[in-house]
């Protein structure tokens, strides 16, 4: 039986982080497990007394937020296990999740990653992801499928290849990472998982959905359903990824024409009308596209190796 190491971050929500080590511990069937639990810097360290709490899993704090790629990279590090599971704490198990992907993994020793089918918490029956289309590297555009429909099972009977994981909830094989080298830190936050998913593609693995296993998300619990720091990240980050991943240069050229001309027009249109919650959202989104002109150098490396 193949070990498992289930790695989360925690970042100021110490409750909600509780409430998923509640649902593992409720619901989880596979017995071959290790919990490791980065803590990024929370304003009060949790840490001293969740090593009392709960003594059998592994607690890790540093003392600057590194991100979300950086928080588990760390606990990439420190995890044992054939296969790590990287999961949101903003999420909650359900019985046979671990069990359901560990046996895609056994089975077909391509796969390099693996998530299951995601609902929204909040509202149960919703589905966030059952997987995603391929990038368009010209636009920077691709879809989630099944998100904000009725889960009817209607995704149920296909398991298989798709065109991206989903960050909240991903096994990884250790050979994989091995290969293809931990998340690149120099997202921070947003995108990072797929610029991960692309160069574990490269490095000869399948990406594929389960969609007969189930997590639920509790959809931006850390930053907040209008945040400042949420648009900034996605647009700096979105810009990073094509740099890092387009197929040419001609594609890249090709999405930084649409992105300056067409897309950040429209935003700032966009968040002019929509009231003072985006007051500063325009500031940050030239602030994006800045910081990615002044580092170019830095942002173009092809990731962090394991070893």
């Amino acid at each position: 039986m193949k070990l498992v190491s289930i790695i989360t971050v925690n970042y100021n929500q110490s409750y909600i982080t509780e409430q998923l080590l509640a649902s593992v511990a409720a619901t989880n069937t596979y017995q071959n497990i290790e919990i490791i639990v980065v803590d990024n810097a929370s304003k009060d360290n949790p840490v001293p007394a969740w090593t009392t709490q709960y003594p059998d899993i592994t607690f890790i704090r540093s003392d600057v937020n590194l991100g979300f790629a950086g928080g588990n990279n760390l606990g990439v590090k420190a995890a044992k296990g054939d296969y790590l599971f990287f999961v949101n704490n903003d999420t909650e198990f359900t019985e046979g999740l671990v069990a359901g992907l560990v046996k895609i993994m056994d089975e077909n020793p391509k796969v390099g990653m693996v998530s299951p089918k995601i609902r929204y918490f909040d509202q149960p029956t919703l589905l966030q992801y059952a997987g995603y289309t391929p990038m368009n590297y010209y636009f920077m555009r691709n879809s989630t499928i099944g998100q904000f429909e009725e889960d009817k099972g209607q995704y149920d009977n296909y398991t298989g290849p798709t065109g991206y994981i989903h960050g909240a909830a991903m096994m990884v094989r250790r050979e994989a990472i091995e290969k293809g080298g931990l998340m690149a830190e120099n997202f921070f936050l947003y995108y990072e998982e797929m610029d991960w998913n692309d160069h574990i593609r490269r490095a000869g693995y399948q990406i594929w959905v389960e969609p007969k296993t189930l997590i639920y998300h509790k959809e931006s619990v850390s930053v907040g359903r209008v945040s400042g720091l949420k648009e900034y990240f996605m647009n700096r980050n979105r810009i990073l990824f094509i740099r890092r991943n387009a197929p040419s240069a001609l594609a890249i050229m090709i999405f930084y024409v649409y992105f300056i001309v067409l897309v950040t027009p429209r935003n700032i249109i966009n968040y002019n009308h929509k009231g003072s919650e985006y007051k500063g959202f325009t500031a940050l989104l030239l602030k994006a596209i800045w910081w990615n002109f002044t580092n170019a150098k830095n942002s173009t490396n092809l990731g962090y190796k394991l070893n």
